[in-house]
């Protein structure tokens, strides 16, 4: 039996500059369960970025729910909301995000660090993800000795270094050549079949969405499937 992991309810977002306002979602509804591998697709302007920045409670909607099991988000104050994004979502970012003075061990160990959790074993949960992702010769080297494909797969392991709830990812292989993306979507789809790791993308790459276990489709701030 599929275990619910995030309803939406109702979600609508409108952007305003002065008395310009722009709408971004218009009454968004849907349904993502416990290892799902979920595509939100979209053209641009689409409010594909928008939803997984709400679902991943880096901004607030103006109406409607966002429900973790059974914690509503958008309800929370904003010192909860960074304690719950912090505990229970990894995030994959287009431009990878990664911190140029630390070396792909320490980038992969930081959020684990900002947990608190002890030295030695994040230094060794980052070494084993480090090595599952074949980046194991690697581990002391900077972001920018590293290729666009080797420094995103360091986002990845990142992500899911503490053991979050789910990850988003944000055009996750814009940035890649089609070897590389393709490449990161196997691992992708590997760690969510192997370890039930639950994934959700914002992305316009067929790749991804032929892959998704579930698609929604946006199209002017609405799901259109």
């Amino acid at each position: 039996m599929d275990m619910k992991l995030i309803e939406v309810k109702n979600l609508h977002k409108t952007y305003r500059t002065g008395k310009i306002k722009t709408p971004a979602l218009n009454g968004v509804n849907l349904t993502i369960n416990k290892g799902d591998f979920v595509s939100i697709a979209g053209p641009s302007g689409s409010g594909k970025t928008t939803l997984l920045n709400l679902l991943g409670a880096l901004d607030k909607p103006d109406q409607g729910s966002i429900i973790y099991g059974t914690t509503d988000i958008t309800r929370l104050s904003l010192s909860a909301l960074s304690e719950f994004r912090l505990k229970k979502i990894g995030f994959i970012f287009q431009a990878y995000n990664l911190i140029p003075t630390l070396t792909a061990l320490e980038n992969t160990e930081y959020v684990m660090l900002l947990q608190n959790i002890e030295k030695n074993k994040r230094r060794e949960i980052a070494e084993s993800i480090l090595k599952e992702l074949g980046l194991g010769n690697h581990l002391n080297k900077k972001p920018n000795q590293l290729s666009g494909g080797q420094q995103q797969r360091i986002a990845v392991a990142r992500a899911i270094a503490t053991k979050p709830e789910v990850v988003l990812a944000d055009e996750p292989t814009a940035n890649l050549d089609s070897k590389n993306a393709s490449s990161l979507i196997e691992i992708m789809q590997r760690l969510n079949e192997e370890k039930n790791i639950t994934f959700i993308f914002s992305t316009h790459d067929k790749k991804i969405i032929d892959k998704a276990k579930k698609v929604f489709a946006l199209r002017d701030g609405k799901i259109i499937n």
